[in-house]
């Protein structure tokens, strides 16, 4: 009878712990999976937040330019594009071109820059202004071959022209007034030393001379050797 008290309290002992166990033991694994569904919660209201943000970013991130076209379009004006616009994206936002208009010295697949200025050419103003470049190179040699240096009296008087553009009628560019494209005719002159040029006078001020231009970043006795007989001020 000892016997069978004595075990029999210790099956009920027994039976109580594995009940606890098991208890602890549920609790646990409950406790385990809310915690799971919370981090996922968490997990996906993070993600949302993390592609508004990207998506708030990606906007921001966005340059736009300010670009002036002027000349023979429908609507010149200043217009408003993204980075890595070409110029032939603002004449479409111009309008198109006139009927008039003259692209042949224009590079249309050009990427737009922050404050450009894109001057679009008539058919007359372009021949007018080969012309005059081919007059004005003829009379020049004329000049030199007859005196053996450049005779300034053989340049014509530019003071009654009436032209907007800063190519005078002697056929020479203005490195005062002249726009980034204008300056970018000149041989050996390309983008960047076009942007010396005018920075240049942005900052310095007007050139007092055309050999002023060897002050220019870029610009040495070779480059001024080539254009000088194309400039003035």
């Amino acid at each position: 009878m000892t016997f069978t008290y004595r075990h029999r309290k210790q099956i009920i002992l027994c039976t109580l712990g594995l009940v606890l166990l098991l208890v602890i033991g549920i609790f646990l694994i409950y406790k385990n999976y809310t915690a799971n569904d919370k981090e996922d919660e968490n997990i996906v209201l993070n993600t949302k937040k993390d592609i508004k943000k990207d998506e708030e970013e990606e906007l921001t991130s966005e340059v736009y330019y300010q670009v002036d076209i002027k000349g023979e379009v429908i609507n010149p004006g200043i217009y408003t594009v993204k980075e890595g616009s070409r110029v032939i994206d603002v004449i479409r936002l111009a309008g198109d071109l006139t009927e008039t208009a003259d692209t042949s010295v224009l590079n249309l697949s050009k990427k737009v820059k922050d404050e450009m200025v894109i001057i679009v050419y008539s058919y007359d103003e372009v021949e007018n202004f080969t012309e005059t470049l081919e007059k004005e190179e003829i009379e020049q040699e004329a000049c030199i071959n007859q005196n053996g240096i450049e005779n300034n009296a053989c340049i014509k008087d530019s003071t009654d022209d009436t032209s907007s553009s800063s190519v005078v009628i002697s056929g020479k560019i203005s490195l005062n007034t002249a726009t980034l494209d204008e300056l970018m005719m000149l041989p050996g002159i390309g983008e960047s030393k076009a942007e010396e040029i005018i920075k240049y006078r942005e900052e310095v001020g007007a050139f007092q001379s055309i050999e002023e231009l060897k002050e220019v970043n870029g610009i040495g006795d070779a480059i001024f050797d080539q254009i000088k007989e194309s400039i003035t001020i």
